[in-house]
């Protein structure tokens, strides 16, 4: 290291001086200069005593005669560090919000606030902060209605830091549950051509600038932004039998609500050699919730919602779909514990469920995980592995030559398998009892709303 300071003080002054000379100023600097520390690692009290400098955000400021007390915070903890300073070193740019780099000496703090203090010596504004047009003032609550306004400045406030940092915790921990368990991690396109939902919401993905063939698509066939990575896990499922993915999805749903987004993140896995509903959501269980939880048919949940004396907005006839209002009331009649909801009507899943052969019912091996708050958490189901009934569904649909190379995985070496797929931000809606979706992703996209 100190070779190559030498060689770079020759380089930029052009002088020729001693090795013995240089080496003594880079020991004497090193020596000298303060350690620079994150917050958090100045907080855990290791470097009492030291010389130290760090660089953060002004959270608050308190001025007296002779003192002045500055919190600073870089966002690397949620407390801040105390500094204490003489008040010759305020500046009117230090305020509220501003940026800061901040040297002094690192002290045992005489206040059970803190366990420690920088004694400064040193405040060096940055960037300075224009408190009476910040969005955030210092003394006021503001709420998640209010800051979602300000989608470029709200990761300053704490509850909004907070969330992030839970996100950051829950998705690492979804890799560590995978990845203890031998699942395969892969990353499926973004891009891709197959509509797996089979709802239409899609968005479709084209050149921005002009094309040489304009009556060309770029992709030599229609792309769109995915809705699931469902079926490019089966096809590794087929060489790795148990597979995840972890990235982002979007449905093209034109809602406002508080439990949807155009863009969102999804836990999905896929296991070969899965036999029955059973071990699909004990897989889910294990994998997302380690709690009680209640199973019931969809036949079962259409005749309770029949029974009940509740008047429901949407139909409850058995071959319809649940709504949201459906799958609530049936979370707080199961004691307000998440239910599993199975066997669902045939023509409601896509073409890739396995058929239940359970006339003249005739249900699907598919099931969705509903949960307090909520509502729909999760949905999954078996996959149709038998060529035959895979074939004629397809050809009914009109789609067997779209998805040839699908029916391709049942023709070499196919086995029974299954999957889920969660919505990672409906997982963050339950866990922290957040009553809005938009409140736990760093930069909502909703219809009629793309900021940044």
């Amino acid at each position: 290291m100190f070779n190559a300071a030498i060689k770079a003080v020759d380089l930029v002054l052009n002088v020729s001086l001693s090795r013995r000379t240089v080496l003594c100023s880079i020991r004497h600097y090193c020596k000298k200069s303060p350690k620079k520390l994150r917050v958090s690692e100045a907080l855990e009290g290791s470097n009492v005593g030291s010389n130290i400098t760090v660089e953060g955000w002004v959270r608050s400021v308190r001025s007296q005669k002779d003192n002045l007390f500055v919190h600073v915070n870089d966002g690397s903890c949620l407390q801040p560090l105390q500094i204490v300073a003489s008040s010759e070193l305020n500046d009117a740019l230090l305020t509220f919000g501003s940026a800061v780099e901040v040297s002094g000496c690192l002290k045992q703090s005489p206040s059970r606030k803190q366990p420690v203090e920088l004694l400064a010596d040193r405040i060096n504004v940055v960037g300075g902060c224009d408190t009476l047009e910040f969005p955030f003032k210092i003394k006021e609550r503001h709420g998640l209605d209010y800051v979602r306004q300000y989608p470029h400045m709200r990761c300053r406030t704490n509850v909004f830091s907070s969330m992030m940092r839970i996100r950051s915790a829950a998705s690492s921990a979804v890799h560590s549950h995978f990845t203890e368990r031998g699942f395969i991690q892969i990353h499926t396109p973004v891009i891709t051509s197959n509509d797996c939902e089979g709802a239409g919401e899609l968005f479709q993905v084209e050149p921005s600038g002009q094309m040489t063939e304009p009556d060309k698509n770029f992709f030599s066939v229609p792309a769109f932004l995915t809705v699931s990575g469902q079926l490019h896990l089966e096809v590794m499922s087929g060489a790795f039998s148990h597979v995840y993915t972890f990235g982002p999805t979007f449905r093209a749903e034109n809602s406002q609500s508080r439990r949807h987004l155009a863009e969102f993140y999804m836990v999905e896995a896929e296991l070969a050699f899965t036999q029955s509903l059973e071990d699909l959501t004990k897989a889910v269980v294990e994998a997302m919730l380690k709690k009680s939880f209640t199973v019931i048919s969809y036949t079962e949940a259409i005749d309770i919602l029949n029974r009940s004396s509740h008047k429901f907005v949407f139909p409850t006839t058995w071959g319809c779909d649940l709504q949201t209002e459906h799958e609530k009331f049936l979370v707080r009649h199961c004691g307000n514990l998440p239910v599993f909801v199975t066997d669902y009507p045939y023509d409601l899943k896509p073409f890739y469920a396995r058929d239940n052969k359970d006339r003249p019912l005739h249900t699907a091996a598919a099931v969705d995980l509903l949960v307090p708050g909520v509502g729909e958490l999760c949905g999954g189901s078996l996959r149709e592995d038998r060529l035959d009934l895979l074939t004629a569904r397809l050809a009914q649909a009109g789609m067997e030559s779209t998805y040839d190379w699908y029916l391709d995985l049942r023709r070499f070496g196919s086995t029974p398998h299954g999957g889920f797929g969660m919505g990672f931000e409906r997982y963050l809606q339950c866990i922290l009892g957040v009553d809005n979706i938009k409140d736990v992703i760093p930069f909502p996209r909703f219809s009629h709303s793309c900021q940044l």
